[in-house]
């Protein structure tokens, strides 16, 4: 091999090209996601929460191997994509029935509020099925790290919130943040990102929407340190102008950092190819600059 691998950021030496053709060659009848792990385990690549950094491994493989340096065993599945495989789960899933009795009471009527983190537990097929029947954008599986919350109000849901891992690169984000692009690529963990906010439309409660992220952004730190052995000291979220002015975000202390350039991240030239938004942003710490700016 000439030269290196460029991938995700990552330089892959020829030294370390040949050093996972040893490990094929060592470990003849493993599976691609066995040569994933064993990878991982010979080269420390883990997330901070200690598991393997299986999928990027995988990712490195699969280029590797389509660009003619290793040769991978055959694939046991084809087009291994989890967010594809999840969203073909979500078309069969039938719709939950919920108690959509109007609700319309002052905000201190509704108190106590719960806040449970449902992904992973038997609440969350009713959290992807609020979001595909009632949020305008429907549900999505999130990507990378990520965190579901239904808001109870005595036993009925009334709202949802996904979390998930941030965007690489955002330009109104990075240049309010001020980092370095390398202190973005060591350090982007350190954000979450708000793909999805629904609030029932059976519920009309003033104030609600805004007092719901006043209380995720006390919960949403711990709970993610929980789940993935780091903190957290940033969130975000994108808010479409032509839709919504992004009322609740603001009102809960949201700062407006800038726009999207309306460009997706294979968008193949300089015109935007989709809806211009709005970035929004939250800190979680007055010293949000100095922890995310840190080598």
């Amino acid at each position: 091999m000439e030269g290196t691998f460029r991938y995700r950021s990552q330089t892959i030496t020829a030294p370390q090209v040949e050093f996972i053709r040893q490990l094929i060659a060592q470990h003849p009848g493993a599976t691609r996601r066995r040569l994933s792990l064993l990878l991982c385990e010979a080269w420390e690549w883990k997330q901070p929460n200690g598991t393997p950094r299986d999928m990027v491994c995988r990712g490195l493989l699969l280029g590797l191997h389509r660009a003619g340096h290793i040769v991978l065993p055959p694939a046991k599945q084809q087009g291994f994509n989890p967010a594809a495989r999840y969203r073909g789960r979500r078309w069969e899933a039938r719709a939950i029935a919920v108690d959509t009795t109007p609700l319309a009471v002052p905000l201190a009527a509704l108190r106590p509020l719960e806040f449970p983190q449902v992904r992973r537990t038997p609440d969350e097929a009713l959290f992807n099925s609020l979001l595909e029947q009632y949020h305008p954008l429907r549900y999505i599986q999130p990507v990378g790290e990520h965190l579901k919350y239904i808001v109870y109000a005595a036993g009925r849901p009334i709202a949802c919130l996904a979390w998930s891992s941030a965007p690489r690169h955002l330009g109104a984000r990075d240049r309010y943040i001020g980092w370095s692009a390398e202190a973005r690529r060591r350090n982007l963990r350190f954000l979450a990102y708000n793909p999805r906010f629904l609030l029932v439309p059976w519920v009309q409660v003033k104030h609600l929407a805004s007092h719901i992220l006043g209380r995720m952004a006390t919960i949403l730190p711990e709970d993610w340190a929980r789940a993935y052995g780091h903190s957290i000291y940033f969130l975000e979220t994108f808010v479409d102008p032509t839709r919504h002015r992004g009322t609740c975000y603001r009102a809960a202390n949201w700062v407006v950092m800038g726009r999207t350039t309306g460009r997706g991240k294979n968008c193949p030239n300089k015109r935007p190819n989709r809806s211009i938004k709005d970035v929004l942003g939250y800190p979680l710490t007055p010293r949000f600059r100095e922890l995310l700016a840190e080598g």
